[in-house]
């Protein structure tokens, strides 16, 4: 019982986080892709917003849990993104999401096009 009380305060922890990232761009690195950029400032401002915004998680996009991926539509195009957790140095995965001191949060923003 104890092991999944832990494993459930590590994927609050880690929810919590990838949220205030996601919302404020604190404790990590936005990446954007050709095509979000192809929308120009207006549209990514909009797609930008959306993301923060985003709150439509379900067992289908969010299995885990974490708020890590979601999709939605924009002026007729799907958008993805994604939160990918590295170590401190970005060469490596993360050992321990859950711990802001040992992670650094990746958000790719990109059409589903370019998946």
């Amino acid at each position: 019982m104890d092991k999944e009380k832990n494993q459930n305060e590590k994927v609050g922890r880690i929810r919590r986080l990838n949220d205030r990232f996601r919302r404020s761009g604190i404790g990590g690195d936005i990446l954007i892709t050709p095509g979000i950029q192809s929308l120009g400032d207006e549209g990514l401002q909009k797609v930008a917003a959306k993301v923060a915004e985003f709150d439509q998680f379900d067992h289908d996009n969010d299995p885990h849990g974490e708020h890590d991926f979601g999709a939605f539509d924009h002026d007729g195009q799907r958008i993805f993104w994604k939160i990918d957790y590295y170590g401190p140095d970005l060469m490596s995965g993360s050992e321990d999401p859950s711990d802001p001191d040992a992670t650094r949060r990746v958000l790719t923003i990109m059409l589903a096009s370019e998946y």
